[in-house]
């Protein structure tokens, strides 16, 4: 019951983000060309890999865009960012019913004596120019300290 849970809470976790990141291109600039802010923050343990961002461009056609391009523009004190090539498969995307998109995959991994809270800063470029600034903070707790739920 308890895995089915959590990969239920994972699921709309990660439809949620998908569907945050396909409005990506479509982000309205601030005033003055101002870039948008966002904040998120994650959990994890020492030397696993903590995924933080899938990054995806979706057409009002349902076909895949250009991908965003992304900018490491403050690096994590604590640990290290990699981002690798995957696809994502979208369903119920505003009005796509079901979609496969190329999309990059961030993932942060601590260093093996870190516990605590590290921070860094993504800038994310649209094809269409318009950027967000994600300010990620990632709280590593020792591997039998985690709060179950």
């Amino acid at each position: 019951m308890v895995a089915n849970t959590a990969k239920w809470v994972w699921k709309a976790r990660f439809a949620l983000l998908v569907f945050a990141i396909a409005l990506l291109p479509t982000f309205p600039q601030g005033a003055a060309g101002q870039v948008r802010t966002a904040s998120r923050q994650y959990k994890g343990t020492p030397l696993t890999d903590i995924n933080v961002g899938v990054f995806a461009s979706i057409r009002k056609n349902c076909t895949a865009g250009p991908p965003p391009t992304i900018r490491l523009a403050t690096p994590p004190v604590h640990g290290q960012l990699t981002v690798k090539q995957g696809h994502v498969r979208a369903t119920n995307l505003r009005q796509c019913l079901a979609t496969d998109l190329p999309a990059f995959v961030a993932f942060y991994r601590a260093n093996s004596d870190f516990v605590g809270q590290d921070t860094f800063t993504l800038e994310v470029v649209g094809a269409n120019g318009k950027s967000e600034l994600q300010h990620i903070t990632v709280v590593i707790t020792p591997a039998g300290k985690r709060q179950g739920i």
